[in-house]
């Protein structure tokens, strides 16, 4: 009975810190963190308008891939108070993302729609509750994370390289897949905590905050989907393994 108290105590003292660390977020930052959400999802829809003209008309590719790549570039070089303009290029680029990664939602179409659907909600529940655990953890807590993250970035470049040259194996993809999700999954928290920090200290451009987290949505919700992909496939072969 003890020991179900101090479990029961401890629990609700975490829970209590967790809240006060909420409550230190000013109400400008959270109506800041307000318009990058939002902004968020809008670009979210963007990127399923972008994979729906894929099915439609084969559109994505290594053309729309380069688009995407150029109006982010274009976003991050226009200056602040050009608001409109900054919404609209990254709508663009999500629309040209949404294309780029047609193919492979195409397929998951083919194989199985239910497959989507989960790599979906699984990245969207991953999204929050890792975000979630950022904004209610002490202040700059998982900012250490970013020395890490981005050696484990270049570790994957890398890698990445090196396979192109000498030929990858089946294990450096796996490797790749799964150390990527990691990876991306990180800096979900990371960057949660460091858009927070920054609007502290008076950078309120939600636009390019809403960029920073719908890359990370995307990068986790690519690797998921082939992970579930690759998990289907693997079980179409143990089942034709036993048929035969």
């Amino acid at each position: 009975m003890d020991a179900f108290s101090s479990f029961f105590n401890s629990q609700s003292a975490s829970a209590s810190a967790s809240l006060k660390n909420l409550r230190l977020i000013s109400p400008a930052v959270q109506s800041h963190l307000k318009q990058v959400y939002l902004l968020l999802c809008c670009s979210l829809i963007a990127s399923a308008v972008g994979a729906y003209l894929h099915i439609l008309g084969n559109i994505g590719g290594f053309l729309t891939a380069l688009a995407c790549v150029g109006s982010m570039i274009w976003l991050l070089s226009t200056p602040p108070h050009q608001e409109h303009k900054r919404v609209s290029l990254l709508m663009a680029s999500a629309l040209f993302e949404g294309a780029t990664i047609g193919p492979l939602i195409d397929l998951a179409l083919h194989v199985d729609p239910s497959i989507l659907l989960s790599a979906f909600v699984g990245c969207a529940v991953a999204f929050g509750c890792f975000s979630v655990a950022a904004l209610l953890a002490r202040r700059a807590e998982y900012l250490y994370l970013g020395g890490i993250l981005s050696s484990s970035i270049s570790l994957l470049f890398w890698l990445q390289f090196a396979s192109s040259f000498f030929g990858g194996s089946a294990a450096l993809f796996k490797f790749d897949l799964y150390f990527g999700l990691l990876v991306f999954v990180g800096y979900i928290v990371f960057d949660t905590q460091d858009i927070v920090e920054k609007a502290h200290l008076g950078d309120l451009d939600y636009v390019k905050h809403a960029l920073t987290l719908f890359t990370d949505f995307v990068a986790v919700f690519v690797r998921m989907l082939i992970i579930m992909l690759k998990n289907s496939q693997n079980d179409e072969e143990k089942k034709k393994k036993k048929r035969s």
